[in-house]
């Protein structure tokens, strides 16, 4: 029996099941895909990312059964009902290679704020504990850094160089931040297209 997926174009492999810190039950691989940064005209991939969610949440997605890879994929409201489920969803992503701490928040950033279109006070904190994690830290290759939703307005930030995370690094809570990044990785023009192309085609075949 398989307990890994690999994803193809960079050979990180995903545990298909995994218990996470703050997470009351373990979690099913949904998919993977890749993130690559062109620099100077060149591709470079930066990190693989999957995706994992409660297995329960798969019931609350019944109404796309039978439905085909090409209309899944574009059908925005299914990934909003992944993101507005009360269960437990994670993206992990594992860097492909040592990025520098601030160099890997500013390419987030880059994307996270655009879709916050007038910042709370609360979205200003929330952006400034996220960005204080990896203030000065050396991400290595080998690095995971786990994003959990435990709710849609509240996520949980882990960051480890040796394997699964075991503790907590910050909480987030806004709904505005959560949901943009939850976007960046799975909306309508997700930073790694192949992890949602990846998380569309087995949802295909899970809900046949």
């Amino acid at each position: 029996m398989h307990y890994y997926s690999e994803e193809p174009a960079t050979s990180v492999k995903f545990a298909k099941s995994v218990s996470l810190p703050g997470c009351s039950s373990s979690l099913s691989l949904l998919g993977t895909g890749y993130r690559e940064k062109v620099f100077a005209i060149i591709g470079v991939k930066v990190y693989a990312a999957g995706l994992y969610v409660n297995p329960s949440m798969l019931n609350e997605l019944s109404p796309w059964k039978g439905k085909s890879n090409p209309e899944v994929e574009k059908d925005l409201a299914l990934f909003q009902s992944i993101y507005q489920s009360t269960l437990e969803k994670s993206l992990q992503i594992a860097l492909v290679r040592d990025v520098d701490g601030k160099t890997f928040w500013d390419a987030l950033d880059e994307a996270v704020s655009p879709r916050i279109k007038s910042p709370t006070p609360v979205d200003i904190t929330a952006l400034s504990t996220f960005q204080s994690i990896f203030q000065g830290l050396s991400l290595k290759k080998g690095t995971l850094i786990l994003l959990t939703w435990l709710e849609p307005s509240k996520m949980l930030v882990s960051v480890s160089a040796n394997g699964i995370p075991t503790k907590v690094d910050a909480t987030i809570e806004s709904m505005n931040v959560t949901k943009a990044l939850f976007d960046v990785f799975v909306g309508e023009s997700p930073v790694s297209p192949t992890l949602k192309s990846s998380v569309a085609n087995n949802l295909v075949a899970i809900l046949q």
